[in-house]
């Protein structure tokens, strides 16, 4: 409870200082809303141009866009201290002045920094599961519904897992590794669509190491009632749970990083 207690204190300060500068905040939130759909624009483009991609219809695909958008930039608002810039931290030395402090590095960590501008982005993810939705007539029963929230929360849960990664390699390398991307931002690029449309390859990339088919696709997949590989219904409530064990994993990992850490003496 007392960490809870950290956590809920240092995002109400973090979100106070953040809009100190409300124009300042609207302008970079509404260029965040302009980039985001610009994505969305992608989509439709390939909607409009093949009405889908396979069996998935134009509305499903809208779906799976929105909940991939709202996990990701929830993740990257409340995750921020994670998401966003260890390699710099490492490098001018504020790692320091977290390991000298009574409290954990992954809770200080987490607490460090937010990024309310990313309510544009999900805005935009919002919007697309809601106009996939009208298109597909899909009704929000309880399950679905908490198939949705389960998606989510897990795949928060992933997202941040996948960062740890970077996190972990900037301890030894001190930058940042520009191939750890290809997981996170470029795992968010590619899996807005559905995994199935993918080469074998790419398939199994997003399925074993970065595994945004298990956090996101089956659960989504058995919402707008096509399941995916032909797999059984539990399956889409036991699959989110991989975005725990990448989560788990990586935690133990960046700790072990953590005692190999060497300051950079800036």
């Amino acid at each position: 409870m007392n960490t809870i207690r950290f956590y809920t204190h240092s995002i109400r300060m973090l979100m106070k200082s953040r809009l100190q500068y409300p124009l300042s905040f609207t302008v970079q939130t509404l260029a965040q809303l302009v980039m985001e759909a610009g994505e969305m624009l992608a989509v439709l483009l390939v909607i409009d141009r093949f009405g889908g991609l396979k069996e998935w219809s134009g509305g499903e695909m809208l779906i799976f866009f929105g909940v991939m958008s709202i996990t990701f930039y929830m993740t990257e608002i409340f995750g921020r201290g994670i998401t966003g810039g260890i390699d710099s931290m490492i490098r001018q030395g504020g790692m320091d002045t977290l390991l000298i402090r009574p409290r954990s590095i992954m809770e200080q960590m987490i607490c460090r920094d937010v990024d309310p501008r990313r309510i544009g982005c999900i805005a935009v993810g919002l919007t697309a599961l809601i106009a996939g939705s009208a298109q597909t007539g899909l009704t929000w029963t309880f399950i679905r519904i908490l198939l949705l929230l389960e998606a989510v929360f897990f795949g928060m849960m992933m997202v941040l897992g996948l960062f740890l990664i970077e996190a972990t390699c900037s301890i030894f390398s001190v930058r940042s590794l520009e191939m750890i991307n290809a997981l996170t931002y470029g795992g968010r690029s590619a899996c807005q669509y559905p995994i199935d449309v993918f080469p074998r390859p790419i398939r199994l990339l997003f399925s074993v190491v970065a595994p945004f088919s298990l956090t996101l696709h089956v659960p989504v997949s058995f919402i707008v009632g096509k399941p995916l590989f032909g797999w059984p219904q539990w399956t889409a409530f036991v699959c989110p749970l991989s975005g725990a064990v990448i989560l788990a994993v990586m935690t133990v990992v960046f700790n072990i990083g953590i005692k190999h850490y060497r300051s950079t003496g800036s």
